[in-house]
């Protein structure tokens, strides 16, 4: 099964996966052995490192025959770097891993491919869900919002109910992340995404293991008056502020 050619009747899309590094010599590894493992192997890794200055590098280096393009350069950030190998992809979808988080298992993109409708247009967005997970892989929970049976660009009125590494976007359809956004702008690209899709596919798997500290988590309210605004702009003033207000309304009475 490790060949794409051993799945006649289905598509054999080319998965570009991107990994963002900064000094991030500690998990990085097992973030590359989740891709390299994979038995689907119509996939291009790429890693965008922002010149770290411990380890990461030595890490690259020692599993650089397996990695399509490595770029190590001083960037403007999480979304600058993430342009950047956006702009170095040829694949047919788009997933961003961070330096942390993992593929769930070996053959997970075989299955995402195997999930697939197999005749017709390859779907706009392939989805999934997320299992959080501790330093040393080990399972937390499943992610507070789960993935929607139906998911729209209005789904993410409700938070982002998928994660931004379980959500692979065509890449033809993808732009660039917005860097006015410091923390939340993979939340306005994922609805900008999803406001030109055609088709969005669930694959009612467990896409991704993600590593419980992330830069969200670190900078959460910065994260949430940024994702509030982008909401304002998606889904105008009015409608927001009524949504948030019931969020508060309701979280008073589970109390």
């Amino acid at each position: 099964m490790n060949n794409p050619s051993h799945l006649p009747h289905h598509p054999h899309p080319k998965f570009s996966i991107i990994t963002v590094t900064f000094n991030a010599g500690g998990v990085l590894e097992d973030t590359i052995q989740s891709v390299i493992t994979q038995s689907y192997k119509n996939v291009e890794y790429i890693i965008v490192d922002g010149g770290s200055t411990d380890r990461t590098l030595d890490i690259i280096q020692r599993y650089r025959t397996h990695l399509h393009t490595i770029v190590s350069e001083p960037d403007q950030g999480l979304y600058d770097a993430m342009n950047k190998g956006m702009r170095l992809a040829t694949g047919d979808y788009l997933c961003f891993l961070n330096a942390g988080d993992e593929l769930h298992e070996d053959d997970t993109l075989l299955q995402i491919v195997r999930s697939l409708p197999p005749s017709g247009p390859l779907p706009d967005v392939i989805y999934g869900e997320t299992a959080i997970v501790d330093e040393e892989g080990h399972f937390l929970r499943m992610r507070r919002l789960s993935a929607p049976e139906h998911l729209t660009w209005k789904s993410f009125q409700a938070g982002m109910v998928v994660c931004h590494q379980a959500f692979f976007a065509r890449r033809e359809l993808a732009e660039p992340y917005d860097l006015r956004y410091r923390f939340s702008a993979d939340f306005d690209w994922c609805i900008r995404i999803m406001k030109k899709s055609t088709t969005l596919h669930h694959t009612h798997l467990t896409l991704i293991d993600y590593l419980n500290e992330g830069m969200t988590t670190r900078h959460h309210q910065a994260s949430l008056k940024e994702r509030f605004r982008i909401m304002c702009h998606h889904y105008g003033y009015a409608s927001t502020v009524l949504r948030h207000l019931w969020f508060v309304v309701r979280s008073c009475y589970k109390r």
